[in-house]
């Protein structure tokens, strides 16, 4: 059984993301740490519970789910899995990091593995369905556990909300298909572990997410 942990970080309030079974073998996704505070307070979650990291991932690699990116992977030697489309998204990050006031921004690693819908992210005795959900960003990515009833999805559904579509790359009629044609396909139960704020389901945003009456 996987065991979903979320900390949350940095001044977006991120939610980062550790996965891990009974293996003690876990991921790391959209890792936020920030400030050292941050980084030290994962680092003493991993630890502290015996955990062993063995691959960092991004659903989408804006700024605020990559800042702890360039320390998890100095910290645990872990490879970036991600998808291939969201590299311009990450590349853009050095020039304008200065503008949130993010200028200790340490440049994440480039990828060494990409992920695709259809694909399987394992780690341990576990496996997670790889859904491909572009709108929010162009390689946007979700995670889903069909045993576990829950789906990582980054910034793709928010409890009665939905991504921004304002920022380069993202697109309101993209994301409005991810939503109703996967998101939605999902099984009502499916606990949704969000990119910000709390979780929800998928029934509860079937019934009440505005995406669903909005137009263009």
């Amino acid at each position: 059984m996987i065991q979903v942990h979320k900390l949350t970080f940095n001044p977006f309030q991120e939610n980062t993301y550790v996965l891990s079974d009974e293996t003690k073998e876990c991921i790391i996704i959209d890792p936020g740490c920030y400030e050292k505070v941050e980084r030290d307070h994962l680092q003493q979650f991993i630890e502290g519970n015996g955990l062993k990291p063995v691959k960092l991932v991004n659903t989408h690699c804006h700024i605020d789910h990559v800042l702890g990116n360039y320390f998890v992977s100095e910290q645990w030697g872990l490879e970036l899995w991600m998808n291939e489309l969201d590299i311009p998204t990450l590349n853009a990050i050095q020039n304008y990091a200065d503008l949130y006031g993010l200028g200790g921004y340490q440049l994440s690693p480039q990828p060494s593995h990409f992920l695709n819908g259809g694909d399987k992210l394992t780690f341990g005795n576990s496996s997670l369905d790889v859904i491909f959900g572009p709108g929010h960003a162009p390689g946007h990515l979700a995670f889903y556990s069909a045993e576990d009833k829950f789906v990582i999805n980054g910034d793709i559904l928010f409890q009665g909300s939905f991504g921004r579509v304002d920022l380069p790359g993202g697109d309101f009629a993209t994301l409005k298909k991810t939503i109703l044609e996967k998101m939605f396909a999902l099984p009502d139960d499916t606990v949704v572990y969000t990119g910000h704020g709390a979780e929800t389901t998928i029934g509860t945003e079937k019934e009440s997410n505005p995406i669903r009456w909005m137009e263009l």
